[in-house]
């Protein structure tokens, strides 16, 4: 898992209530959860409220995202597609990772993230 994000009324009092009710250490992204996968590994998932009028959620109407890591995300979109997954854009690549997205049978969009670089993991 890569991260969650969801819909806030205000985001930025929500981090806050998450900060002083359940000690996350949030800052104005969300909580960046950080642990070893199987390999022992250093990973992160990021926890993220973002405002209600967001379109980066679109086109799905749904008050939600997952983001999931992934690896070889140029071959995998490829895939999806032969399968008859719904891509939605092209691939975007940044200096943390390149991104793809999804949606799936219910409409739930869905990111892709193969990251890029140790920091962010």
């Amino acid at each position: 898992m890569g991260g969650f994000f969801f819909k806030s009324e205000d985001p930025k009092a929500l981090r806050d209530w998450y900060r002083k009710h359940l000690g996350l250490d949030t800052n104005d992204y969300g909580c960046t959860f950080r642990w070893k996968n199987e390999k022992g590994e250093d990973c992160s998932t990021q926890w993220s409220p973002f405002k209600s009028d967001t379109n980066y959620f679109s086109p799905s109407e749904k008050q939600f995202m997952q983001n999931f890591r992934v690896e070889k995300l140029e071959e995998l979109l490829a895939k999806l597609k032969e399968e008859g997954v719904q891509v939605i854009g092209e691939m975007e690549s940044y200096d943390y990772g390149n991104f793809g997205w999804i949606l799936d049978l219910e409409g739930n969009k869905i990111e892709l993230w193969e990251p890029m670089d140790e920091t962010v993991l």
